[in-house]
């Protein structure tokens, strides 16, 4: 009886958890997969499709341990261009021109950390850290936990840090010394994953892939706020390296503002069917249910226009462009007795063949589908009257609906259409309070 009791409760946690997830906006697609140089090099995550998430990917020639550096020039360039940012997209893929995460959650394959690390180069580095700390969740396993982390830290050896790892998750990894092998997993009672799905109604997961991955080091240097999701069951091989009880799933979310770290130390990831997959897409639903909260740009002031046209190298991010499928958003203070309050979008160029709209709301965020008045003419240029408005305060927002054709290929997903749009759109925005007349 007892048992049957906590699985209602976990269907409705999973509820729960559910509609937040449907809540979130203003994020152009769901996933970004990275299946970059000298990681495997996967199409297609099955996990993905279970949850019914939007994603996109770059994927590289394969490697293998033989043939360690088979990857082409055109993978380094796209590479390049995608991540680190090109002409055409100044601020890569991952991000808006403002630094905000284009996506709701990467994730990052297995394979070589260092070498991928590396190949990602100083400014794509920064980006995945920018993507991250303003509020993009990811999710890594096995290199793609490894290189989340500051370093590694092996037995009776001192803690080694990595420049060319990403150190979102400021703690240290420890490998495993298991090499293409199974582990077991246990769920930790309690844990975050309960919240999506049943595992067969088992809080054990068999015959995990683990290939050289790792668990959080919680013995060092562990940052506070860690949170174990699930532990290894299965002995290690190596004498000092007994790994039974160590954390083979973990989270780490530094505050409201960033996203959510979920790190897994084996490979659950390719698997189509059962408990090994409801496991990967439960560390992405917790990914993406830790996303930052949205931030608000600033106050618009009574009848002083605001200017957004800022590129990413102006270091202005409250005066940036929009991206595609992004909300910027603002308030403004009505004072008691207004008659009325005019919000005006403007094109600040000639250009005005993108679809921008304008929402308003009264007291919270306005978003397009729960917005009290809206303005969804094509084009650019708009106008919100709100009569006799509330006393308090109003929240504008903004919205960019044009945005580019996503086609698959060879190296994943490629953009073509509106690559105008990657580098943001500018405008104008008022709002002007009319004092009610005597």
């Amino acid at each position: 009886m007892m048992k049957r009791i906590y699985w209602m409760a976990v269907c409705l946690m999973c509820t729960v958890a559910v509609s937040a997830q449907e809540r979130q906006k203003g994020f152009y697609k769901d996933l970004f997969m990275d299946s970059g140089i000298m990681l495997t090099s996967r199409a297609d995550l099955p996990a993905a499709r279970l949850a019914d998430l939007s994603m996109e990917s770059f994927v590289s020639t394969a490697h293998s341990y033989t043939e360690k550096y088979s990857f082409t020039d055109a993978d380094t360039i796209l590479q390049n261009q995608l991540i680190g940012g090109s002409a055409i997209d100044e601020n890569g893929i991952l991000l808006y021109p403002d630094g905000a995460p284009r996506f709701r959650v990467v994730y990052m394959n297995g394979g070589r950390a260092k070498s991928h690390g590396t190949s990602l180069g100083e400014q794509g580095r920064a980006n995945y850290r920018t993507f991250v700390a303003h509020g993009g969740s990811y999710v890594g396993s096995c290199a793609g936990a490894f290189i989340a982390s500051v370093g590694t830290k092996l037995p009776d050896k001192d803690a080694t840090p990595y420049d060319v790892y990403l150190g979102i998750w400021p703690g240290y990894t420890t490998g495993t010394g298991l090499e293409k092998s199974w582990t077991h997993v246990d769920i930790e009672p309690g844990s975050p994953l309960l919240r999506y799905y049943r595992f067969a109604h088992k809080m054990n997961i068999d015959s995990v892939r683990h290939n050289g991955g790792c668990f959080a080091n919680m013995k060092y240097n562990c940052p506070e706020g860690t949170e174990v999701l699930a532990r290894y069951s299965t002995p290690g091989d190596q004498p000092n390296r007994n790994i039974i009880g160590e954390p083979v799933i973990w989270a780490y979310k530094a505050s409201d503002a960033t996203g959510r770290i979920v790190l897994c130390g084996s490979h659950p990831e390719g698997v189509e069917e059962g408990a090994r997959l409801e496991l990967t897409s439960a560390m992405l639903k917790y990914a993406m249910d830790g996303v930052g909260k949205p931030v608000v740009k600033g106050e618009l002031k009574s009848g002083e226009p605001r200017r957004m046209d800022c590129h990413t190298h102006d270091g202005n991010p409250d005066y940036a462009r929009i991206g595609d499928k992004q909300y910027h958003h603002f308030t403004v203070q009505i004072p008691e007795g207004a008659d009325s309050v005019k919000i005006t979008l403007s094109s600040v160029t000639t250009q005005n063949n993108f679809d921008v709209y304008l929402f308003a709301n009264d007291g919270s965020l306005a978003f397009k589908d729960e917005a009290e008045y809206s303005d969804l003419t094509l084009g650019i240029n708009k106008e919100l009257v709100i009569g006799s408005p509330k006393a308090g305060m109003l929240f504008v927002s903004v919205f960019c609906d044009t945005t580019v054709e996503a086609l698959n290929t060879r190296y994943g997903t490629q953009y073509s259409g509106r690559l105008d749009v990657l580098n943001g759109v500018p405008y104008s925005i008022c709002a002007t309070v009319f004092p009610r007349k005597e």
